[in-house]
């Protein structure tokens, strides 16, 4: 039998984005990865945006995703934890998924350790210089009071609202993002400045939807896992490296 001791990470599927045939078909390639590491998977991190918008009210979900959902049931169900990191777009993840698919939930920062290496993950939004506007907006979507306003739309509105939303958004272009250089990429600022007073040996985001794999301040290595729209990428940690990697 294959030993199971790899640990994978990925972010940014947006199930659900416009058009929803592409995301359909987004779906369909996600499962076959997943049942392609469940041979060798000990965990699975999603670090965000895995939903185009996730709303949890307390007797309903969004429709869908059931092809991707009963796969993370099985994944589950063979032993494989599961962590969902809350992203911009699926920060109201609540019980439903902890319940269903015994997974963590993250609302910010994770730090692990992992065979003497240190490992700091998030998801990347509302960190390093910049973008104000959505750093005040975070604080507001965030709020219990907020959540509970929206909980009173019902959910026809509510989840209208949010699926006319997706047709604006930078994933419904499906036009790649460039990779800006070290000096102007934020969360490689925000990684230096964070390594000013703490070491992590690995630093781990999603977000910014360029995948990237970069030695920094000497001995820290940065992995961006980018998205599945354009590049399909993910992370492997094997026991003793990490790996940035694409399905197919």
């Amino acid at each position: 039998m294959q030993t199971k001791n790899k640990i994978y990470f990925a972010s940014d599927f947006h199930l659900g984005a416009y058009p929803l045939e592409q995301s359909v078909e987004r779906e369909k390639t996600i499962v076959q990865w997943l049942d392609s590491i469940k041979t060798d998977a000990t965990e699975l991190y999603l670090v965000g945006d895995i939903f185009d918008f996730w709303f949890e009210y307390t007797t309903v979900v969004p429709k869908g995703y059931i092809r991707f959902l009963g796969k993370l049931a099985e994944l589950s169900d063979l032993g494989i934890k599961i962590t969902f990191f809350k992203g911009n777009h699926d920060m109201w993840m609540f019980s439903y998924l902890k319940n269903e698919l015994n997974a963590r939930i993250i609302d910010n920062e994770l730090e692990l350790n992992l065979n003497g290496k240190s490992f700091y993950i998030h998801h990347g939004d509302g960190l390093g210089p910049g973008d104000a506007k959505y750093k005040f907006l975070k604080k507001i979507f965030r709020s219990s009071f907020c959540q509970w306003l929206f909980a009173r739309l019902h959910p026809n509105l509510g989840i209208g609202i949010a699926t006319r939303w997706s047709k604006h958004s930078r994933i419904s272009s499906n036009a790649p993002e460039t990779f800006l250089g070290e000096d102007n990429e934020w969360l490689i600022q925000y990684s230096k400045e964070i390594l000013t007073t703490n070491h992590y040996d690995y630093m781990i985001y999603g977000h910014r939807h360029v995948p990237y794999d970069l030695i920094i301040n000497n001995n820290t290595q940065i992995v961006n896992l980018g998205e599945w729209i354009n590049h399909r990428t993910y992370a492997v940690w094997d026991g003793e490296k990490l790996s940035l990697e694409k399905w197919r």
